[in-house]
This record gives structure tokens, sequence and C-alpha cells, in this order.
């Protein structure tokens, strides 16, 4: 992967949205969450200085937007494209894990703030500076939350950033909640496709969006689509990567007790950025992808405590 020599300014656009955590005695934990949000944390903390990491999104002016913002900068995340709306809140959501340590989510969002994140006359500013990034990151939840208007702007920035060298990366994170029906989805996914580096992929949601019968299908397509580097994420299982004609395969790390899946994708997301970002292989950074989440998966919320 070429990056810009020592430092490289990645950028991850986005929704932060205030969580809720529903623990077994009925009581509510808040904190704050949002799947590239967890990734651009995760990421500034494994590269540890070696990267700017920016986060891209709009929020409100109120109490939580701030705590949010104070919350991103002790992470080391820079605000310089972070959005305040006069009078708009951020989403909100609750999770609900069983046994097992599966999630459910209840979401409300439909008045978030960064609905408009591409929108308003004040991300001018922000449309024009991405494409001057070496890396932007974004997910189908991005997608989602844009709008159509803001997926077009947003399509714009991506040619041009990877006109200027940029490479772009995509977790299809795909929520069927978010989208109006299938189709309005498989086109917002199909409209952005062509234009990712790395597509960062879960097959379970690979095959609720395309309806693929298997992996080989998944990157047969995306061999079609010109995508340079795909990784299949596969919760417990080995995950496969295909990158320059090769195809390895790298087993997940085995966990005795399973707490809370949340982020487990967004942490594996950054840490195998992160390991490329330093010049690992594929191999080594789906190592490291597994060696993080396997960690993540172990504590309550999306944000494990800092090491």
């Amino acid at each position: 992967m070429n990056t810009t020599p020592n430092s490289p300014r990645i950028a991850l656009i986005g929704e932060c949205m205030i969580e809720l955590q529903h623990r077994a005695d009925g009581s509510l934990q808040q904190s704050f969450g949002g799947d590239t949000l967890n990734t651009a944390v995760y990421l500034s903390r494994a590269m540890g200085g070696q990267a700017s990491v920016d986060y891209v999104t709009a929020l409100g002016d109120d109490s939580f937007s701030d705590a949010m913002c104070r919350s991103w900068a002790a992470e080391g995340i820079g605000l310089s494209r972070v959005q305040r709306l006069p009078g708009r809140l951020p989403g909100l959501y609750c999770i609900q894990t069983d046994a097992a340590g599966e999630r459910r989510f209840l979401y409300w969002r439909n008045e978030a703030a960064v609905r408009d994140c591409f929108t308003t006359p004040a991300a001018e500013p922000t449309l024009a500076a991405l494409p001057d990034y070496d890396m932007l990151y974004f997910s189908g939840i991005t997608l989602a939350v844009l709008g159509e208007e803001g997926r077009k702007r947003l399509i714009g920035v991506l040619i041009e950033a990877r006109q200027r060298g940029a490479r772009i990366v995509f977790d299809n994170n795909y929520r069927p909640r978010l989208w109006a029906s299938l189709e309005v989805a498989r086109a917002a996914y199909r409209s952005v496709l062509p234009y990712v580096d790395i597509a960062l992929l879960t097959v379970d949601d690979e095959q609720a969006l395309f309806h693929f019968a298997d992996c080989d299908a998944v990157f047969a397509a995306y061999e079609q689509i010109g995508t340079p580097e795909v990784v299949l994420k596969r919760g417990s299982e080995s995950c496969l990567i295909r990158c320059a004609g090769e195809l390895f395969e790298v087993p997940a790390q085995k966990v005795e007790r399973v707490v809370d899946t949340t982020a487990a994708g967004d942490s594996f997301s950054a840490a195998y950025l992160a390991s490329r970002l330093k010049g690992g292989t594929p191999a080594q950074a789906a190592e490291a992808g597994h060696r993080l989440a396997s960690q993540v998966i172990q504590v309550p919320g999306a944000l494990i405590p800092k090491t």
C-alpha cells in the first residue's frame, strides 16, 4: 500500500451516536459509539501518533455533542471536520445483549444532525478539503445516513481524492432498517464501489444485500468491479483476503467467553488498516485485526478502555 511518508492523513466519514448499554439489572449506562467512530478511535490508538486521524460528521450544539468532541480529542482524533449545527442533536441507540453476547440495537436517529453533513453551506470547506487526505474511510451506514444528495457529493469527493492518490476504504456494514428498500440500498452501494481500493466486507451483510451464494461469488463480483484488495470478515471463522491476485486465509482468535460483539468488525478494520499503513502484509494485518477484535468482544460496549 502506497501512503504518504511519516504521517498519513486519514479521514473517517460517518455518524457517532449517544450509546445506551442495557444492563441485566435494567439500568442503562451511557457512552458514545457508531461504526466509523469506533474504527477511528481504534485506528488512532493503533497508529500511536504515526498518523493524523480526523473524524468527519455533523453534531448539534448540545451538551452531548460537546462531550463527544471532548472524548474524541482525548483519543487523539482531529475535530476540524466536525460540523456543529445549531439546534440539532446527535442520534441515539440502545444495545441489548443476550446470554451469548449477541446484540440487538434500538435506534432513534431520524433527525440526527449527520443527515445534513454534506448538504449545508457549512459543509463546503470539508468537501473541498477531503480530496487532500491520504486515506478516506466510510461505511454502508455512512451511505444510509447521508441520504441521496449527500451520497452524490460523497462520490464527487471519492473521485477527486483518488485522482490525487488517496486510498478509499469501504466497510459494507449493511443495516436494512436504514434503507427505504433493498433496491435503494443496492443502487447506493453500486454507485460507490467502483471507487473503492480496500473493501472490508462482512460476509453475512454481502449475502443479505446482494444474495451471493458463497465467498467465491463475493470475490468474483468484486474482481469484476476491479477492487484491488478485498477482505471477507466471517465472525469467529477465519477471514479471507484477496489482494494482488493472491488469496490469504487467516484464522480468528478463539475466545472462551464472548461478552458483547459490538464493534468487533469495526475494531478488526482499524487494526487491519493500521498494520497495512505501517507496511504489514494482508495476512499480518488480518492477524492484527483478529487480535484486537478478540479483546473487544470480551468487554461490554463498543470501546474498550485504553491499555
